[in-house]
């Protein structure tokens, strides 16, 4: 099983798109996002695949539009962060804003934690859990997500393009 993983979207909808596509290209068989994607408006393109969802701090304002959007294409909405077992792996799923969160999950020793927030891609092991942040599709050096295979515990990054990239514009 690949998932596929990503962050700190905020409201950049064409990138995210060539995100998701880049990550289906590449084979993944679930999409999960670390928090931080601001608007209902993208959880849209994440449908089709089965999909985790976790909040960042820049989703507080939209928790319950979230919720509903997220709930509408099937995904599963983790709130400020939970776990899941998916191929008799254990994962973490959380933003990384709140240290409480982090550590909360790290105390159960997951397999994998995911999480954004830094907009800096990471991988490092830390006790028995290997903790992965895919970087982000904005504000970032480079515009990152990632996909692991559950069975062969490998790992890739992938960068997007370059590509100008308007982000959501939101009613007033």
């Amino acid at each position: 099983m690949r998932l596929g993983i990503l962050s700190d979207t905020h409201d950049q909808r064409d990138r995210t798109i060539r995100a998701i596509e880049l990550l289906r290209q590449e084979g993944v068989d679930v999409l999960i996002h670390c928090g931080d994607v601001t608007g209902a408006e993208l959880v849209r393109p994440f449908a089709g695949l089965p999909c985790y969802f976790t909040f960042g701090n820049h989703d507080a304002d939209s928790v319950p539009t979230l919720e509903r959007a997220i709930r509408e294409i099937g995904g599963v909405c983790l709130g400020w962060g939970g776990e899941v077992m998916l191929a008799s792996k254990r994962i973490g799923i959380v933003h990384g804003h709140l240290h409480t969160d982090v550590r909360r999950l790290m105390r159960a020793q997951p397999h994998y934690l995911f999480s954004g927030h830094t907009h800096i891609p990471a991988d490092r092991q830390e006790g028995a859990t290997r903790r992965i942040n895919p970087g982000a599709l904005h504000d970032a050096d480079a515009y990152t997500v990632a996909w692991i295979d559950l069975h062969t515990d490998v790992l890739r990054f992938l960068t997007l393009p370059e590509r100008a990239c308007a982000p959501i514009e939101h009613p007033s």
